[in-house]
């Protein structure tokens, strides 16, 4: 965060100096979501097209090493292009989220001998009645893993 802001001018400059040494800097999820719900946030504020600059910045910099860089660069084009589902719009986390989910269940299907397509019909079933029992059960928490 510092680093992105340049808030705390020392800091920033500790963050400066360990992203552009020689080592590598691991963002985990973990991090990166909560720096996008920083950021978007009441003190903030980005907006959507802010935030998804912000995550390509990162990108950018050569130090820096994300968990699965292609689930979070799939989740960053579907957060670009989601569209209102009953007037609300998914956040990146809910992008990471699926495409994190379709990641190691791609990566676990191929292992059993599941061809692409079975795992697509499967993933939609799953998504299907995820979503309906979500718009039925507006205030129950859901927590997947």
């Amino acid at each position: 965060m510092r680093y992105l802001l340049n808030d705390d001018q020392r800091q920033a400059a500790i963050a400066d100096k360990l992203i552009n040494g020689t080592d590598a800097v691991l963002i985990t999820d973990v991090v990166l979501v909560e720096i996008i719900w920083t950021l978007k946030g009441k003190k903030y504020q980005l907006n959507k097209t802010d935030l998804i600059a912000v995550i390509q910045a990162l990108f950018k910099e050569p130090n820096i090493r994300f968990e699965n860089g292609q689930v979070i660069w799939m989740a960053l084009n579907d957060y670009r292009n989601a569209q209102p589902i009953n007037g609300k719009l998914a956040d990146f986390s809910d992008a990471l989220i699926v495409n994190k989910a379709k990641f190691i269940a791609t990566v676990s299907y191929k292992r059993k001998g599941i061809s692409a397509d079975e795992l697509i019909s499967i993933m939609i079933i799953c998504m299907s009645l995820f979503l309906k029992t979500v718009m039925e059960q507006p205030n129950v928490l859901f927590i997947l893993t």
